[in-house]
């Protein structure tokens, strides 16, 4: 017997805090009804998680197989390298209206869209690499709204961690974090060669030590969705 396949609509969203328009990707289960409640997980890369990470036909298989709760996917798409690096590097220059988007618009929208559960543990981020960092700078900004984070290889930099330190209720947070032992010599959007791998060494103390509840692993591999897209399997079980 085959799957049943979940539908992904393609919406669109006027910001006020971007001054645009942002294109959503909303992925709503096979067996959706606004009768039920469902916790929602919100992707940066979001074409990417569709297209090279193939979520939707993993949640479709847990769902079907009731491996993992009832789930919503919002992905939000990226123009292009420029635009994602404006929004999601620390230092770009949208980078905090794109996490005030995040939290200001983006949550009270899909709540009054869909039968969401309106409490952070009902509420996840995902991204890798750049939108991994975004994803975490967002939930320690706001830890109230976002209470998961799923952490594929993201870049670290000394504002990514300070923001870390300076949460002052780490336990809200619940945070799976994979980084790929390859990831020494990473070539950045800005065509530079960076270390990936000990900064996120540094960052995973940095939690240990703050008692964030969080899972960490070193993958075998380098910085690529040849192991972010297998990685997904265990993510969302993990986190759902």
């Amino acid at each position: 017997m085959s799957t049943p396949k979940g539908t992904i609509n393609e919406i669109s969203f006027q910001s006020m805090e971007l001054g645009e328009e942002i294109k959503l990707l909303v992925y709503l289960p096979a067996t959706f009804s606004p009768l039920y409640k469902y916790s929602l997980l919100i992707a940066q890369d979001g074409k990417d998680y569709f297209q090279l990470g193939r979520i939707a036909r993993l949640a479709d298989e847990y769902l079907d197989n009731r491996e993992i709760e009832n789930l919503i996917i919002v992905g939000i798409p990226y123009k292009d390298v420029e635009d994602r690096r404006r929004k999601y590097h620390p230092d770009g220059e949208q980078n905090a209206a794109y996490i005030r988007f995040l939290a200001h618009e983006l949550v009270p929208f899909l709540d009054k869209e869909y039968p969401t559960y309106h409490m952070g543990l009902g509420r996840g981020l995902i991204g890798d690499s750049l939108g991994a960092t975004v994803s975490l700078m967002t939930a320690v900004k706001y830890p109230n709204t976002f209470g998961k984070v799923i952490l594929q290889s993201p870049y670290v930099d000394e504002k990514v961690l300070k923001g870390v330190e300076q949460l002052s209720q780490p336990q809200l947070l619940n945070i799976y974090h994979v980084i790929g032992n390859g990831e020494k010599e990473v070539k950045t959007t800005d065509g530079k060669v960076k270390d990936f791998l000990a900064p996120n060494r540094s960052l995973h103390e940095l939690m240990e030590e703050k008692n964030y509840t969080c899972f960490y692993e070193e993958f075998n591999g380098d910085h690529t969705w040849k192991h972010w897209q297998p990685d997904l399997k265990r993510a969302l079980k993990f986190m759902y």
